[in-house]
């Protein structure tokens, strides 16, 4: 316990300086926690590094099934799925016959097909916790994604935990797995409100309550002799997805997992063997050939495959590249795997130095295509190299082929709903532009004509016939697609939102006629509360209510993130 202490204590007395320069020079975070990595590996032993990465990875993977939200991936999860099985029979196939032409043995192959096939969930969520929290298709398809993924490296984690595929013991394994989710399931369904109800208003009893939880599941796995991460990710789930109701529990979750991200990252830097340094010239070619196939495949191959699929199944063409670009990357499942087998002399060395340095320059490079994102889905798009379908668009969408004259409204939020409700009113036509998939049965049913697609792509706002509106309302709090709004040639007037009065100035400057902003609309809603209350139109337990409302829908968007 002791040499753990000593390693998270060097660990952090190194990253200070690094994170410092990264913030000072608006740099990504990533890339300054892993190169902190690689200069605290010089001082420590690889044991409690080892051993560090794996409680770390357990928690995090406990955190990460606290936040899955099943009623909101549920519209996507079958082109999840089929995304994800696709991408992990063809790269993980990829990655074993490369290892094979590279002479490995047959062994050392899968465990680097294992290593290409599977993406970074923690990654992918810290850099997506916005798309997610806006309800973006982008942010649903990868987070159905990752949970997919998931599943099915936890089987490969009992398997391997098994030793063997002999039935006598794999069978045992796979029960205890199955057993573990089963009474996730019943705990997140018939029990979790109970420990609320004892917990009362206390958020520290709530969390404590939660830690219990935790600490059962991994002592149930520890118990039938099975991986710890499969029992963390099992406490997850059975944690129940109430942002609103659990404010103060999800704000403690997310502290652990931002302090656990860090902790990963700048772990795996400190495990890398830097070629030419710690090895010698034959091993760090063999190594560095190894690496630079581990690179493409996980960073160039993956993304591809799972843009080609999901384009296959209808979504256009950005949406599907942005999701698949958050898979570039070797997940942290894929590292407890290769961890244990390393433990266990089941994988070699120097194999395990390959992924370990793959993993490490993916997940800087991921945190790079993600600060990027949009500039690479245009160039691949103006080149042509992508060609989307608008397949879901044109199954989702219902606007009448005649409509002229009308309103386009961009978000279905609590705005968007009271912009719907005024224009219906006013017997003023408008169609709604939503792309939250889950709100799409809301949208089309209460909805006088709405388009299920992204804002940020032309055909959606063919779609919308914005040509012949003459007004274009956007309750979109971002930056990228008010300016992609204001970019679009159109003759309509342009009303839009930001978060800041520098974002709403410059947009004013760039053609806007309106834009709204939080502190100028809460100042005229508080004097129209005031006068109501005053006036005797509004009751104090009313005007409470209103409030708590209020509270209560912005802290389903909460921006709770690691960045």
């Amino acid at each position: 316990m002791s040499e753990l202490l000593t390693a998270v204590s060097v660990l952090f007395i190194v990253t200070g300086p690094f994170l410092l320069v990264a913030n000072r020079l608006d740099l990504p975070t990533v890339p300054a926690l892993v190169l902190a990595g690689l200069v605290a590996g010089w001082v420590l032993e690889p044991d409690p590094l080892l051993e560090l990465a794996y409680y770390g990875i357990a928690l995090l993977v406990f955190t990460f099934g606290a936040r899955i939200d099943f009623a909101a991936i549920r519209s996507v999860i079958v082109d999840g799925e089929l995304a994800a099985l696709g991408q992990i029979i063809v790269v993980g196939s990829l990655g074993v016959g490369f290892g094979l032409a590279l002479g490995v043995s047959l062994t050392d192959a899968v465990y680097l097909g294992i290593a290409v096939a599977f993406s970074s969930t923690i990654v992918g969520t810290a850099l997506l916790h916005r798309e997610i929290m806006l309800d973006l298709v982008r942010g649903r398809l990868s987070q159905s994604l990752h949970f997919v993924q998931d599943l099915i490296a936890i089987v490969v984690i009992l398997l391997l935990g098994a030793g063997t595929l002999e039935a006598g013991y794999v069978g045992p394994a796979l029960a205890g797995g199955a057993a573990l989710f089963l009474g996730a399931l019943l705990v997140n369904r018939y029990l979790f409100d109970v420990i609320g109800r004892f917990a009362g208003d206390s958020d520290e009893l709530m969390i404590l309550g939660v830690v219990a939880l935790l600490a059962l599941f991994v002592g149930a796995a520890e118990f039938a002799g099975i991986s710890i991460v499969v029992g963390a990710f099992a406490a997850g789930l059975a944690v129940r997805h109430d942002p609103v109701e659990y404010l103060g529990l999800f704000n403690g979750i997310q502290s652990i997992r931002d302090f656990f991200v860090a902790i990963f990252f700048v772990t795996i830097g400190a495990l890398v063997v830097v070629p030419f340094v710690e090895l010698g010239w034959t091993e760090s070619v063999e190594t560095l050939a190894l690496v630079a196939g581990l690179v493409v495949l996980t960073a160039v191959v993956k993304p591809a495959v799972t843009t080609a699929i999901l384009i296959a199944r209808g979504y256009e063409a950005r949406s599907a590249t942005l999701a698949s670009l958050n898979t570039d990357q070797v997940s942290e499942f894929a590292l407890i795997i290769v961890i244990q087998a390393l433990t266990l002399e089941a994988l070699s060395p120097a194999i395990f130095d390959a992924i370990i340095l793959a993993a490490a320059v993916t997940m800087v490079t991921s945190s790079l295509t993600h600060r990027y994102n949009e500039e690479i889905y245009r160039t691949l798009s103006d080149s042509g190299v992508i060609d989307g379908k608008h397949d879901r668009i044109d199954e989702w969408s219902d606007v009448p082929e005649e409509i002229a004259d009308h309103v386009v409204i961009v978000g279905y939020g609590r705005q968007g709903t009271k912009l719907v409700e005024t224009c219906e009113e006013l017997d003023q036509p408008y169609v709604v532009i939503e792309n939250d998939p889950a709100r799409r049965d809301a949208v089309t049913s209460e909805c006088e004509a709405a388009v299920v697609g992204d804002a940020m792509e032309t055909y959606t706002w063919e779609k919308a016939n914005v040509a012949d509106a003459t007004l274009v309302l956007s309750t979109v709090d971002s930056r990228a697609v008010s300016r992609r709004i204001l970019s679009l040639d159109f003759s309509a007037d342009v009303t839009l939102r930001a978060g800041d009065q520098e974002t709403a100035l410059e947009l004013l400057d760039e053609g806007a006629l309106y834009v709204s902003h939080p502190d100028l609309l809460a100042g005229q809603q508080l004097v129209q509360q005031i006068e109501e209350l005053l006036d005797g139109d509004l009751s104090r337990d009313e005007l409470r209510e209103l409030q708590q409302a209020e509270i209560e829908r912005r802290a389903d968007y909460a921006p709770l993130h690691f960045g």
